[in-house]
């Protein structure tokens, strides 16, 4: 498998066009934030769009979902970006609120010669084996099964694994915990794992880039990346027994029966959802602010640009295989805001 990297630089250079576009002493009004690499081509995206638009910058750092936590945490940054969801307790205790951006998904890339997208084909249990090390060839019976017309190579299969704290890792590990025999009690669902095999890599770009030059390789990234790199990806045998291939309806399908309204703090994990044609790692990502900021104007630069984005992002979401949110959700979000993130009592910001 060959990863475009002219494409791939462009792709990370998009938000960096953005950023370089606010002006070298930075005004009041642009945005900053930092954590997960999942969202960073649709925030880059959108951000380009808004500061065409508006003249306000976004300085977002990508940098995992566990630096982002961290940093909002410390009230470095006016928001954090995390696709590990924090539980209401723990928002709790931080004084912050979160609410979901965009779904998507997390897909296992592949670098086999000879087998092309959606060509090879796993269930829950064999990733999980691979991922811990048991299936350590690519031509072992349990992948073969799967893949009775393939001829897989006697070839050792390289593991690459996240290194830095992200919520990628906790979708993924989530949804191996949920299939792998004994995943859940030796490696767990975290946002960082000890990992009983596999050589890490800092970022969705560091996995991409990792797969994409270890021949025999294998890692997870957020399909956004393999989408726009031509990387060669596996379909997967999700929870009504369907072999699926990653897309913006597939990550829909699973995230069709979520019930957000009665998910306090927007607490929703989509992993191994049922339906035939549900991709069975999906996931939202979400904004973490605090409830009673110490800058409620920068507090309300960022929630207008997430709710522009909202209102004129949803087609810019769909080029890249995110999918948007459903007004009924915007809805609940945007009373969320009222109701949670203040200054003095009001809200810090009215809507646009």
């Amino acid at each position: 498998m060959k990863l475009d990297l002219t494409r791939f630089i462009a792709a990370a250079a998009l938000f960096s066009s953005a950023a370089l576009a606010i002006p070298a002493a930075a005004t009041a009004a642009d945005i900053s934030g930092a954590g997960a690499t999942f969202p960073y081509p649709i925030y880059a995206k959108w951000a380009d769009a808004y500061h065409k638009e508006t003249g306000v910058g976004l300085n977002y750092q990508s940098i995992g979902s566990g630096g982002g936590i961290k940093q909002i945490k410390a009230d470095t940054v006016t928001f954090g970006a995390s696709d590990m969801p924090l539980k209401p307790e723990e928002l709790e205790k931080a004084g912050l609120t979160q609410f979901p951006t965009v779904m998507g998904g997390v897909v296992p890339v592949v670098n086999l010669e000879g087998i092309k997208p959606g060509d090879l084909v796993l269930d829950g249990a064999t990733l999980a084996d691979i991922f811990q090390g048991k299936i350590t060839t690519w031509n072992d019976p349990k992948i073969q099964s799967h893949n009775p017309s393939l001829k897989l190579p006697d070839q050792a299969i390289a593991v690459v694994h996240r290194s830095d704290g992200s919520g990628t890792t906790f979708i993924f590990s989530t949804y191996l915990a949920q299939v792998g025999s004994d995943w859940k009690d030796k490696v767990g669902a975290n946002s960082a794992l000890e990992w009983p095999t596999g050589i890490g890599a800092k970022g969705n770009e560091g996995v991409a880039g990792n797969v994409a030059q270890t021949a025999g390789s294998i890692g997870y990234v957020e399909y956004a990346y393999a989408k726009q790199n031509n990387m060669t990806f596996a379909k997967l045998v999700n929870k009504d027994g369907k072999a699926v291939a990653p897309s913006a309806a597939a990550f829909q399908a699973a995230a069709g029966a979520a019930d957000w309204a009665n998910a306090k703090g927007f607490y929703m994990i989509l992993t191994n959802e049922p339906g035939a044609e549900s991709w069975p790692i999906s996931g939202a990502t979400f904004i973490l602010v605090h409830k009673e900021p110490k800058d409620p104007a920068a507090v309300a630069e960022a929630l207008k640009f997430f709710d522009w984005a909202y209102k004129n992002g949803d087609a810019m979401a769909d080029e890249l295989a995110y999918v948007p949110l459903p007004d009924s959700l915007v809805d609940l979000i945007k009373k969320s805001w009222s109701e949670n993130v203040t200054s003095g009592g009001k809200p810090v910001y009215a809507g646009m």
